[in-house]
């Protein structure tokens, strides 16, 4: 079956807008970007108010990496940042000083950020290639059956891809060669967005479609399956369920979104499903040991406790603003938007702590941590490193 790629920002306005909707999957995408996509009813994002910084933030390095237009995803390994822009470059940088440790150009375009376990770092071109590199050297390179926009993920020697095609695929890190590949029923319409993929424990950890699923990295085998969201509507856009990335992990639970559906917390040493809560949005989340912090699709920033689902605090000063998926940061979140602003929002109350100022072009990946360093990316391709005080 021929799949369908939404890209999260018309898909966001697409799914929003055009509910009931009976069409031919064919021509489907056209027909609703055409249509529903809101022209001149674009809701007039918040204006942002005056904040007195209550934890103080120094910018201390920036550095260029290129323009990025695909869904990006920055890797952490240490003190030591991976990244991609989407002409193909990609970097290691010193995520305390911004400088590179190495820089690669592969000169061909990419779909998916980088992942790496510090030694070897991998990513997907639109070409449909995963291409692992070590010390910015490419080392190897294989052919895909089908695109993928979530980043690969590096554990155990080994390379893990999420494609769209609702497969998992397992690479020898050194070699590049085929290890298993786990195939998962199909859907018409994925979502151009990275889902989830990571490690808890021994087990290897996938969305695949509205479910969170749990594999034997060694073999594929599926160890358990968790339902976060089930497809509902009438048609192949309302009944699109995939999980998005980030999650929040407390030790072994796991709280994920399903786009546009609900959030969920699942236990994934044993694969039991905690909780699940109705949720209307298109990014992940992040959390701590009391609250799961998320973005809906209009903006509102809402919170549920972890222990049981339950809503905690909202805010909707940020609302219509394009909102980046939340990152912990101290006693804050940080959340970035279209504009290029990182807004620091109070973990207890969400009232405003402090707003940082980049490029002006939109922070394209949620703000990641690398030791007590805050990492931002835009648009336009700078990085920037922030210190809270």
């Amino acid at each position: 079956m021929k799949l369908i790629h939404l890209s999260v920002s018309a898909s966001t306005s697409v799914l929003k807008g055009c509910r009931g909707w009976r069409l031919p999957v064919a021509g489907l995408l056209l027909a609703l970007l055409s249509a529903c996509s809101g022209g001149a009813n674009k809701p007039k994002p918040a204006e942002l108010q005056s904040v007195v910084p209550v934890v103080p933030v120094q910018q201390v390095w920036s550095a260029r990496l290129g323009a990025v237009n695909f869904p990006m995803t920055l890797s952490v390994s240490g003190s030591t940042l991976f990244a991609a822009a989407s002409d193909g470059v990609v970097v290691a940088l010193d995520a305390r000083t911004g400088r590179d440790i190495w820089r690669l150009s592969l000169a061909t375009p990419l779909a998916a950020g980088v992942g790496s376990d510090g030694r070897i770092a991998a990513v997907v071109t639109q070409n449909n290639e995963l291409v692992a590199i070590v010390e910015g050297r490419e080392v190897w390179r294989e052919k895909l059956s089908a695109q993928a926009y979530t980043a690969p993920f590096v554990a155990g020697g080994r390379v893990f891809l999420l494609t769209a095609d609702r497969a998992i695929h397992a690479f020898d890190g050194n070699s590049g060669r085929k290890l298993w590949t786990q195939q998962r029923p199909t859907e018409p319409l994925v979502l151009r967005q990275a889902g989830v993929l990571l490690a808890v424990g021994d087990t290897l950890v996938a969305g695949l479609a509205g479910r969170l699923t749990g594999l034997n990295p060694a073999n594929g085998s599926l160890r358990w399956e968790v339902p976060i969201a089930s497809p509902r509507g009438i048609n192949d856009v309302e009944r699109l369920v995939d999980l998005v990335g980030p999650v929040s992990r407390l030790n072994d639970i796991l709280c994920v979104r399903a786009f546009q559906a609900s959030v969920g917390c699942v236990n994934a040493e044993r694969g039991v499903l905690q909780w699940t809560k109705p949720a209307d949005g298109s990014v992940g989340l992040d959390g701590d040991e009391r609250l799961v912090f998320a973005v809906e699709s209009d903006g509102k920033v809402v919170t549920w406790k972890r222990a049981d689902g339950e809503s905690g605090w909202s805010s909707e000063k940020l609302r219509f603003r394009g909102l980046t998926a939340p990152r912990v940061v101290g006693r804050s979140i940080a959340i970035g938007d279209a504009s290029g602003f990182v807004h620091l929002l109070s973990r207890e109350d969400g009232s405003l702590m402090n707003r940082l100022t980049t490029d002006g072009s939109a922070i394209v990946a949620t703000p990641t941590l690398a030791g007590e360093t805050l990492l931002v990316v835009t648009r336009a391709g700078t990085i920037f490193g922030f210190q809270p005080q």
